[in-house]
């Protein structure tokens, strides 16, 4: 290679990789509270027992974060100006390779680290490094950089004259200007960050128009795991997670674009980081609709986890199939979608759903019914089935969207009944003292109405009236505030019930 050309080469390397190392170390120096603590525990491959150890040990954790910030710093510094450029891109390859390490780009091992930039065994990491062992392997004394003038005021020292002029100094500190490009970027994206925080999230407290605020409750505040019960000598968390918002069924009455918002929202990223999120709150459960079968099974997969799969077995009315497609994905436990029974316990249908509960037990798994209705409870009841747990909708009705009906006479399931997707629960009194003479445990849903009830609210009504677990579909932002809600909350419980599970 030519030597211009390649001093030319050298020069674009050092600059765009030094660029990156340096915004990196200089966003997390700016970032409050920074740690590299959950990707450090996040991470999954052969050193994931020493990652561990660092992330949980606080002295080795900060000294991890301070190499980190201040790592990329000075390497990103040093190689845009080019001042002991092969030690440096050194330093930043063996940077690259511990966090190749830690999220190597091997499926199975990549949850958690930066999905862009990541092609399946290779990653930005490599490419950033394999550019940094060239630069280490031939730069160094090359034009257009500090090394250069050090180079260059040694062989002047030792053998005069070396024709090195004015001229070859200004080229060699051509990383000044750049680093004076990269103050005035970041000085103009912290301006605009912070016109952000000062115009668009503060609220004046006068207009109901402004935008709210609110804090993402970090996992630091945690106060503590969610308990457990049992259904069936299966340990199960008291509060489960629910699947309706991963996969887009919002109830969210008027608001017609909603399902299309959250399902744009839960990539199978974020839905994987909620699902750790969970668990790492206690919540070892998630109760949804086999067409999650995927995301779930990948989640399990990736993460080693031993979520419980809960399936509604909720396949286009069909039990039956729901059942197969269940099993097939790997369900803990299954039980008929309450939609399903709602409508088939009304006549002979109900037969099938006996049916389906021994389907289930034949598979040596816990089986249970789900219901909107009380009615279709008790029509269950009546016929002689026996399932393990029961999945019924419980929430009061002391909420605005509510209406001045009376619920106890509208069917949802008749089109013409006047039912709007804002109650769940049609019959709460009716609800509770009927569900209470039951023995099996009860899994209450729809606790919160779909959003309309405040959490604080809706836990301890449900704990209170009888239900032995809750299932709350909770976007990843909700997570620690609705656990900690629920530890404050079961103290203060007071049923005059026997807990089944």
């Amino acid at each position: 290679m030519k030597t211009k050309a390649r001093n030319t080469f050298l020069l674009i390397v050092r600059m765009v990789v030094g660029w990156h190392f340096l915004y990196e170390g200089v966003s997390k120096l700016f970032t409050p509270g920074w740690s590299s603590k959950y990707y450090l525990e996040g991470s999954l491959w052969i050193f994931k027992g020493l990652f561990g150890w660092i992330a949980s040990n606080p002295t080795l954790l900060g000294i991890a974060d301070f190499l980190n910030i201040w790592g990329l710093t000075l390497i990103g510094l040093a190689l845009i100006i080019g001042l002991f450029t092969r030690l440096t891109a050194i330093a930043g390859s063996l940077l690259l390779l511990m966090y190749f390490v830690a999220y190597p780009p091997i499926p199975g091992y990549t949850f958690g680290g930066m999905e862009e930039g990541s092609y399946l065994w290779i990653n930005k990491n490599i490419v950033e490094l394999a550019m940094l062992l060239f630069l280490a392997a031939y730069g160094g004394k090359e034009l257009w950089s500090i090394d250069h003038i050090i180079d260059t005021w040694r062989r002047e020292k030792a053998y005069r004259p070396i024709p090195e002029g004015r001229r070859s100094m200004l080229r060699d500190l051509i990383g000044v200007p750049v680093l004076g490009a990269f103050a005035y970027a970041l000085y103009k994206k912290r301006k605009w960050e912070s016109f952000e925080r000062k115009h668009l999230t503060e609220t004046d407290g006068v207009t109901s128009a402004t935008v709210r605020t609110f804090q993402f409750t970090r996992l630091e505040e945690l106060k503590g795991q969610v308990p457990k019960g049992k259904i069936k000598g299966m340990e199960i968390s008291r509060m489960i997670m629910g699947g309706n918002l991963i996969g887009g069924w919002a109830h969210a009455r008027d608001l017609i674009y909603t399902d299309k918002l959250v399902k744009a929202y839960h990539s199978d990223e974020k839905v994987m980081q909620t699902l750790l999120l969970g668990e790492k709150c206690g919540m070892n459960a998630l109760i949804t609709n086999p067409q999650l079968n995927r995301i779930v099974n990948k989640y399990r997969r990736e993460l080693k986890s031993d979520l419980k799969f809960i399936s509604d077995c909720g396949i286009n009315m069909n039990f039956y199939e729901g059942i197969k497609q269940s099993i097939d994905g790997g369900a803990d436990m299954l039980y008929c979608q309450g939609e399903i029974t709602d409508r088939w316990s009304r006549g002979k249908e109900i037969e099938d759903i006996a049916k389906g509960i021994e389907m289930i037990r034949e598979q040596g798994l816990p089986a249970g019914i789900g219901a909107h209705r009380i009615e279709s409870i008790k029509a269950c009841v009546e016929f002689g089935i026996k399932p393990d747990f029961w999945v019924k909708t419980l929430h009061h009705h002391n909420y605005w969207s509510v209406g001045e009906k009376d619920w106890r006479n509208i069917d949802y399931a008749e089109p013409d009944s006047g039912y709007r997707d804002n109650v769940f629960c049609f019959n709460p009194e009716e609800t509770i003292r009927f569900m209470n003479t039951l023995d099996e445990p009860w899994i209450a849903f729809k606790v919160l109405a779909a959003g309309a009830i405040q959490p604080e609210d809706g836990f301890k009504y449900a704990f209170d009236n009888g239900a032995d677990f809750i299932c709350v579909g909770m976007y990843d932002f909700q997570i620690v505030d609705d656990t900690n809600i629920l530890l404050d909350t079961l103290p203060k419980v007071d049923r005059p019930y026997p807990w089944r599970g």
